[in-house]
């Protein structure tokens, strides 16, 4: 079901202009997201926190240039699979797995002309992104005394910024890299026999790096 969401804002993008396919371009590679490092304590016991590991999965991202400068990318990517993790008095213990998708819509400014084969761009846009298949781990279910755990995570919206470049190596295929600053914050609640038991805003604002193989049409 999430992976549907990636493919049909894919579709959706790819048939806003089907006269104009020489202004697409699409980027396929190793896309990483690496949540900050720093912890988000839990609210109900402020020394024991949450923090999120990195992840690298198939990245899709799809540019719709308006002009030589001008372009509109949507990213994409295969589900995210992470772990997390407790911080200071948790410190070692996992507490959940949980899986999310981060699809977001950039306007980029592209510097230089088209004569350059190497361009870099700057971008600043919108992502929104659902969290699903939340597991709880079994220490996680031990602390609590009972396997009737359930992990929650509620989706968000936020603000992201972006750096690049694209190298053209012939008129079709090309080399693109970009590093994003994502906003992601979410409330956690984790319930236990039915009954909210912990509850977190945790801020993951992750670093999204891609590099991979670009094809123009």
């Amino acid at each position: 079901m999430k992976t549907q969401i990636s493919i049909a804002l894919l579709t959706s993008l790819l048939a806003l202009s089907p006269a104009a396919h020489a202004n697409f371009s699409v980027n396929v590679g190793a896309i990483n997201v690496n949540p900050d490092n720093s912890s988000s304590a839990i609210n109900e016991a402020p020394t024991l926190g949450l923090k999120g590991d990195s992840d690298t999965q198939l990245g899709i991202t799809v540019d719709y240039a308006f002009n030589d400068q001008w372009v509109l990318e949507l990213i994409a990517a295969t589900p995210f699979s992470h772990d997390v993790n407790g911080a200071g008095g948790l410190a070692g213990n996992k507490i959940a797995d949980i899986k999310q998708l981060p699809p977001s819509l950039v306007a980029q400014y592209h510097f230089l002309d088209t004569s350059y084969a190497l361009r870099p761009f700057i971008g600043v846009g919108i992502n929104y992104t659902t969290f699903f298949d939340e597991q709880p781990s079994q220490a996680l279910k031990a602390t609590l005394g009972t396997d009737d755990v359930e992990v929650k995570l509620d989706d968000s919206f936020g603000f992201m910024a972006q750096v690049g470049a694209n190298y053209k190596i012939d008129k079709n295929w090309g080399l693109h890299a970009m590093v994003s600053i994502m906003d992601i914050d979410t409330d956690a609640t984790v319930y236990a026999n039915g009954a909210k038991a912990l509850t977190s805003t945790v801020e993951l604002d992750p670093v999204v790096a891609m590099f991979g193989v670009r094809y123009s049409f």
